[in-house]
């Protein structure tokens, strides 16, 4: 994934502390098995650009929490990961040479890095420890390291969206100081999540326009700075796939595309960024497809124009049978997964079902179906023992 100016890719999130189960519907305690079954979904759907843990498993002890979330994603995906850190160093480094054994050696992976490191840190007008142990770790191993400030107006930062916008950028330019102070060129991502605080929940909006319209500034400033840059889309407050969800959803993936935020992530989260799904998953890529044929525009050239189609139809004609409709039929036309085109009728017959409802069929159809490219058994032995998974079975069985 290039990062250039307005290079422009979409992935999930990491660490939801809750699913929605694709097979009860209920919400309960993620697991690791639900961070396995996200990344297949994301491997078997085009529109997903990058893959991150999406759940935050309970089943686990936190020392090994990591490793194993990134094993999982070695086994049902071969899309660019995105990887957070939490329990500390140790478990990061377990991760990390896990990451340059599936790339061939250390060499290979500052060649072409297999994942990215998310570097959150504590606002307002400070780094903390672990933040600056990742930071240091990252750019002493080629890591592309992602380091943004999560700021809250009114809470952590100023109450207008200015002043925390002022203050996120002189935090997160203070990190790119000392990370290029520490190794110079090493591979740094810019950004900022500010969404101001509701003073009626107490909790951290996702669908707000605040957020929309900070992410827009970074992605600005990030062009002014040369730097490429993260940003957030396809998020909910909603608790459940409903219209609130694809309101939010929709607008946030078509404004952060417009802006040119190079990576795009939580797509898929509901609940304020605490619970996922994979039916979201599913709706958030048929809003990613939309988006993507929006903003590819139109090729305008003699073949698209089709002026002598036009003439050799004439006046009265049609366009069904001409060979010009059969060569462009698949490259022009945009197809949805799960948006419903049919008639009322046809529609009711299939048992009038709503979106989630076919987004969740459609999910669990791809997930069973779906096959990863395999990790062969000697790698696969090396990376259990680094994951401390050597009693632990396959994820992907």
């Amino acid at each position: 994934m290039p990062l250039g100016a307005h290079q422009v890719y979409f992935g999930t999130g990491s660490d939801l502390v809750y699913t929605r189960d694709i097979d009860t519907g209920e919400r309960r305690p993620s697991v690791l098995e639900d961070v396995a079954r996200a990344a297949r979904l994301c491997d078997a759907l085009d529109e997903i650009d990058f893959v991150m843990s999406f759940a935050l498993p309970s089943d686990l002890p936190n020392e090994d929490a990591e490793p194993q979330q990134y094993y999982a994603l070695l086994h049902n995906t071969t899309k660019p990961v995105i990887m957070t850190s939490f329990s500390g160093l140790e478990a990061f480094e377990r991760m990390h040479a896990m990451a340059c054994l599936v790339s061939g050696g250390d060499a290979a992976f500052r060649q072409r890095p297999n994942y990215v490191m998310y570097g959150q840190f504590v606002s307002p007008l400070q780094h903390d420890l672990q933040a600056v142990e990742r930071l240091v770790f990252c750019a002493d191993h080629g890591i592309p390291l992602i380091y943004v400030p999560t700021i809250m107006p009114g809470a952590s930062g100023p109450l207008t969206l200015v002043g925390s916008l002022a203050l996120a950028l002189a935090e997160s330019l203070a990190g790119l100081v000392m990370h290029q102070t520490w190794h110079p060129g090493a591979p740094f991502i810019f950004g900022a999540c500010v969404s101001p605080l509701d003073m009626r929940t107490m909790l951290f909006p996702y669908g707000s326009p605040e957020w929309r319209v900070s992410d827009l500034v970074m992605a600005e400033l990030a062009r002014y700075y040369g730097l490429p840059v993260f940003g957030t889309a396809g998020a909910t407050d909603s608790k459940l796939m409903d219209a609130q969800m694809g309101a939010e959803y929709a607008s946030s993936l078509l404004v952060a595309a417009l802006a040119g935020t190079n990576l795009i992530h939580d797509v898929g989260y509901l609940d304020s960024g605490l619970t996922g799904s994979l039916e979201s998953i599913v709706l958030g890529a048929e809003q990613i497809r939309w988006v993507k044929r929006f903003i590819a525009g139109m090729e305008v050239e003699a073949e698209t124009m089709a002026l002598e189609v036009i003439a050799g139809a004439g006046p009265g004609g049609q366009f069904l049978d001409q060979d010009h409709t059969l060569e462009h039929l698949r490259r022009v036309t945009w197809t949805p997964y799960v948006t419903d085109r049919d008639g009322y009728d046809s529609w009711a017959a299939g048992g009038a079902k709503d979106y989630a409802a076919r987004a969740r069929e459609y999910a669990q159809e791809l997930v069973i179906s779906h096959r990863p490219v395999p990790i062969d058994d000697s790698t696969d032995t090396m990376l259990r023992e680094l994951g401390g998974l050597v009693a632990l079975r396959r994820t992907n069985t």
